[in-house]
């Protein structure tokens, strides 16, 4: 019984990860009007289970989510079976005032010596310092608000088997890095806000055609000479919310010997790496939308080519819209309550090397455009069987970024389709 009652005090207290419980009510009701359960699913799990300022006492708690997913490839005709990933989430209310919380991630079912095979590590790992209802510090590994997808990653959260290219891209995900940051709430507005200070990228380990996501630190023996600020403004307006949000921050972490041997800048804003990010949702009646642009711009992205040769682009930009409706929505009968049958589609259009310096390789794979169509079935908010197909268009590919071509390949097709087929659970 006294399990049940703490979970249930956690499980109620995530709304918006920041707001205060009268004013997040308010809030939450004016936006949830009408969404589906998979989005009303933030207000009740997710990666924030205790808000601080509502225990007494130590308390503990255990939750999770994972995913696994099928996908065709119909141009080649071949077929993946994956566990995507299996999340342990612990949180610790240590008073009224100090929270732990945590994310143990194994990702593609298995770690192999010796094998490119899986990944195990931390999601999240911070201390949370409430200062009052409206405002808290965190400190640890978090994940910075940028974007929908990275703060609501859960599988029950988003639409579709995959989460949207844009959002791994582009905006990377799931973004977790070191660092500090403030979250709050206007008092008399219906504004929250965040601002942080987080270690830098490693441009060195950028990679071709991933974005700029394996130049991450994840908390690992990140470089402490090269820092970044991340900041977000997040209003709620009738049934829309609307964000904004931005990343600046260096990309070498390099000793200014080791910096001058190589040719390149140090300090803690060396080589300056700029991403923008705008989103609108809405949501009402079972109809939700949203729209989300981002830009990331790499001004010094000449030099690190120079240095180590990752072909990175100086400008790249990815944007998606989504529309959904839940078909149970008119269906007055109690059993189909927590029922969803949310139909969707969602257009996705990226660039990875919008713009290159001079020193670099246009690749025409990574202007793409892809259009998904499916169906999400949640038989309760916490689980989602998810089905749907990609079809997806890119640039043709440019043969000069073959070093050592097979004696037999495959034509590269610019037209290519995916059946998806996934499920995924949250508690």
């Amino acid at each position: 019984m006294l399990k049940k009652l703490l979970l249930g005090l956690f499980f109620a207290q995530l709304p918006y990860l920041l707001l205060a419980q009268e004013e997040e009510e308010t809030l939450q009701t004016k936006f949830q009007t009408g969404m589906t359960p998979a989005q009303k699913l933030i207000a009740s799990t997710g990666e924030d289970l205790m808000t601080g300022g509502n225990a007494g006492h130590s308390q503990t708690v255990l939750s999770g989510y994972g995913q696994a997913s099928f996908q065709r490839n119909m141009k080649y005709k071949t077929s993946t079976l994956n566990l995507d990933r299996v999340v342990l989430f612990v949180g610790h209310q240590f008073n009224s005032r100090i929270a732990f919380f945590s994310e143990l991630e194994i990702a593609d079912a298995r770690v192999e010596g010796g094998k490119p095979m899986g990944e195990v590590g931390m999601e999240q790992a911070y201390l949370k310092f409430s200062l009052n209802s409206r405002q808290y510090f965190v400190a640890g590994l978090f994940i910075p608000r940028i974007g929908i997808l990275n703060e609501n990653h859960l599988p029950t959260n988003y639409n579709g088997t995959e989460r949207p290219l844009v959002e791994q891209l582009v905006i990377p995900s799931t973004w977790r890095e070191l660092g500090v940051a403030f979250y709050g709430q206007m008092s008399a507005l219906p504004i929250a806000y965040s601002i942080g200070v987080v270690n830098g990228l490693d441009a060195s380990s950028f990679t071709h055609g991933t974005g700029i996501g394996d130049g991450k630190g994840g908390g690992q023996r990140s470089a402490g000479n090269n820092l970044a600020m991340t900041a977000s403004v997040k209003a709620f307006v009738g049934d829309f919310q609307v964000q904004v949000s931005g990343y600046a921050g260096g990309t070498i972490g390099l000793s200014s010997y080791e910096a001058d041997s190589l040719r390149v800048e140090s300090g803690l804003l060396a080589a300056p790496i700029y991403l923008g990010e705008a989103n609108v949702q809405y949501a009402k009646d079972g109809f939700a939308a949203k729209i989300l642009a981002s830009y990331v711009a790499y001004p010094k992205a000449g030099d690190i080519n120079r240095t180590y040769a990752n072909n990175t682009a100086s400008a790249m930009y990815g944007a998606y819209a989504e529309v959904s409706y839940n078909l149970f929505q008119s269906i007055k009968n109690e059993k189909y309550a927590d029922r969803q049958l949310i139909a969707f589609a969602r257009y996705e259009k990226l660039d990875l090397n919008s713009k290159i310096p001079a020193n670099g390789i246009y690749d025409g794979t990574l202007k793409q455009s892809h259009l998904l169509l499916g169906l999400n079935y949640l038989p309760i908010p916490n689980i989602a069987i998810k089905a749907d197909i990609r079809l997806t268009n890119t640039g043709p590919f440019n043969k000069s970024l073959l070093i050592n071509p097979p004696p037999v390949m495959r034509e590269y097709p610019q037209n290519n389709s995916f059946l998806n087929i996934g499920i995924g659970y949250s508690f």
